[in-house]
């Protein structure tokens, strides 16, 4: 068994996120489980966003004081890593065979999983996965993408842009859903844009604003039309690897 005492560059939570024991304290014996501190924040998350994420919010729902959730994690970053892990989950059980379905459906799963829990959004993300479940997700893309004809050391720089894709696509919804814009298409934005685009040096935009080919939207239908692009990035490289898929 890992001993954690004698692995101290381990990042905070890690070796609790793989399923080892807290390292022993003194005191009474612990009334909840890692498991529990981690749920009850998940839910908090899921209520609140990540701002509901703070320690103290955490030990009073759970009936704790803050000193006392300490001795089930050691500090909010090895919370965050267990959250991150917990809150991603796991993968689709299955993608489909054929390379770009099978990538295209995994990063509309990413992008799905990130606007349910918007929160995951707000996790500092530092480095390469390391955690089960990220490390799931990023082990089933790599399953289809080592089917596609890709040389193997693109796969793992495919999934890089692949997972920003639908982190950054998802952010943007996010950020969309709480803004304050003002509807483009509006009468009355419109009638005040349209002059002011056709006098002073934007034609393209003009003209689009009066073919209502510039509005308001969700970005969550254009994912499709950004993950096309990039799939059709690859495939290009697909077709240039020797025994490449078509």
């Amino acid at each position: 068994m890992l001993d954690r005492t004698a692995e101290p560059a381990l990042p905070p939570g890690l070796a609790l996120v793989w399923g080892f024991p807290p390292p022993a304290r003194r005191g009474p014996k612990p009334g909840h489980s890692v498991a529990q501190i981690v749920e009850t924040a998940m839910a908090l998350a899921d209520d609140g966003g990540f701002a509901a994420l703070s320690l103290p919010k955490i030990a009073k729902r759970l009936g704790l004081t803050a000193n006392a959730l300490y001795r089930y994690v050691s500090s909010k970053d090895e919370l965050l890593l267990l959250l991150l892990d917990a809150g991603s989950g796991p993968p689709p059980d299955e993608l489909p065979a054929e390379w770009r379905e099978g990538a295209a459906a995994w990063t509309r799963a990413l992008f799905d999983r990130y606007r349910a829990r918007p929160w995951l959004l707000d996790i500092p993300v530092r480095g390469a996965p390391v955690t089960p479940n990220l490390l799931r997700w990023l082990e089933r893309l790599l399953t289809v993408l080592s089917g596609s004809g890709l040389a193997e050391g693109e796969w793992l720089s495919s999934a890089i842009l692949l997972d920003g894709y639908a982190r950054t696509t998802a952010m943007l919804a996010r950020d969309l859903d709480g803004g304050t814009t003002t509807p483009v298409q509006s009468a009355e934005v419109t009638g005040f844009l349209y002059p002011l685009l056709s006098e002073r040096g934007f034609p393209i935009l003009a003209s689009m604003l009066a073919a209502q080919q510039y509005a308001d939207s969700s970005p969550d239908p254009d994912i499709d039309y950004g993950l096309a692009r990039i799939l059709d990035g690859l495939a290009v490289r697909v077709d240039a690897a020797p025994g490449g898929a078509q």
